[in-house]
């Protein structure tokens, strides 16, 4: 009498559980896509920038090589670029960034 009762409960409770999964799954597919773009550096610029700063800037670790420094600063070029709509100030910065990182600095900072 009582095994009829429970597989009855037992197929209801896979049901419902069906049910859920399937509207849960249609609600992650219907959500807005997230952007996969990293956050980069706000600002707030020292007048000379150090080494830390031009890590932050580029998202790079302080002790990056050369190869990832150069990698990160084309990607924020990219983003920035003067000629796509970005700001000169900052393609500047971004710039002295990299020289910061190779160890190209002129040393009074930026043009600007």
């Amino acid at each position: 009498m009582a095994t009829p009762f429970l597989a009855g409960l037992a197929v209801a409770a896979a049901a419902l559980a069906g049910r859920y999964g399937i509207h849960a799954w249609q609600a992650f597919k219907a959500r807005p896509p997230k952007p996969r773009m990293r956050k980069f550096y706000e600002g707030g610029f020292q007048l000379t920038m150090t080494r830390r700063e031009a890590a932050l800037i580029l998202g790079v670790r302080e002790n990056a090589t050369p190869d990832k420094v150069k990698e990160a600063h084309r990607k924020v070029m990219v983003a920035n670029h003067p000629d796509a709509g970005g700001s000169h100030y900052l393609a500047s910065k971004i710039n002295e960034a990299k020289d910061v990182m190779l160890g190209k600095t002129k040393g009074s900072g930026s043009a600007f």
